[in-house]
C-alpha cells in the first residue's frame, strides 16, 4: 500500500464524520423539500388560477436557477435583511427549496395519473377539493411516485457536496481541508466518492426495487 493511501486512512475518522453530516442534510433537506412540493403540486392542480400560478412561478424559479445562487441567497442574503442562520441551515434550506421544485412536479405527475373518476367520485360524496386530495388522491398518487421520489432523493444526496463552498462540515468540504492539508488529491477524492457511493447505490437498487414492484402491481 502506497504511503499516500495510508495518509488518506488515516483521515479516515474525519471524512466518516463528513459522512454523518451529508447524511443528516440530506435527510432534513428532504423531509423539507417533501412537504414544499407537495403543497406546490396542489397548488399546481388546484382549480383557482392564482394559486396555479404561484406554484408555477416556483417551480419555473427554482428549477432554472442554479442550486449555489440559492444557498448563497439564504448563507449571504439572509443577514443583509437581519436574518442570521447557522450555515448548516442555509444549505439546507437552500437544497431543500430546489429539489422541492423537482418533487413538485413529481407529485403533480401523480396527482394526474391518478384516474380523473377517483376526484369525481371523492367530490360527489361531499369532500371538498383539499379534502379529495387528502383522503383520496394523495394515497394513491404517492405510491406512483414513489420510484421517481427515489430518484430525487440521490440526486439531493449528490447535489449536498456544493455546501462545501459556504463550509459545512460535509463530506466533501472534509475531503476539500484534507486534500489542501497533505496535498494528496486524487486518493482523497476516489475514497470520497465511493463513501457517497455507499449512500447513492442502496438508495438506487431500492429504487429499481419499487420500480418492479410497482410494475408488477400493474
Amino acid at each position: 500500500m502506497s504511503s499516500n493511501w495510508i495518509t488518506v486512512f488515516s483521515y479516515t475518522p474525519n471524512l466518516l464524520g463528513g459522512l454523518k453530516v451529508t447524511i443528516y442534510i440530506s435527510l432534513t433537506a428532504l423531509l423539507l423539500s417533501l412537504v414544499i412540493g407537495l403543497i406546490v403540486a396542489v397548488f399546481r392542480t388546484f382549480p383557482n388560477r392564482l394559486l396555479n400560478r404561484l406554484g408555477l412561478a416556483y417551480v419555473e424559479f427554482f428549477q432554472n436557477t442554479p442550486l449555489i445562487i440559492q444557498v448563497f441567497f439564504f448563507y449571504l442574503g439572509g443577514p443583509s435583511i437581519g436574518i442570521m442562520l447557522p450555515r448548516v441551515y442555509c444549505g439546507m434550506l437552500g437544497l431543500a427549496v430546489y429539489t422541492g421544485a423537482y418533487i413538485a412536479e413529481v407529485f403533480r405527475a401523480g396527482i394526474q395519473a391518478v384516474p380523473s373518476g377517483q376526484a369525481e367520485a371523492a367530490r360527489s360524496s361531499g369532500m371538498t377539493y383539499l379534502q379529495a386530495m387528502r383522503y383520496v388522491i394523495i394515497p394513491q398518487a404517492v405510491k406512483i411516485v414513489l420510484p421517481p421520489l427515489g430518484n430525487q432523493t440521490i440526486n439531493l444526496v449528490k447535489n449536498s457536496a456544493i455546501l462545501s463552498t459556504i463550509a459545512v462540515g460535509d463530506l466533501m468540504y472534509q475531503t476539500n481541508i484534507a486534500s489542501s492539508d497533505t496535498f494528496i488529491v486524487f486518493e482523497f477524492f476516489i475514497f470520497a466518492a465511493l463513501l457517497y457511493l455507499c449512500i447513492t447505490v442502496p438508495l438506487s437498487q431500492l429504487v429499481n426495487l419499487m420500480e418492479r414492484r410497482f410494475k408488477a402491481g400493474h
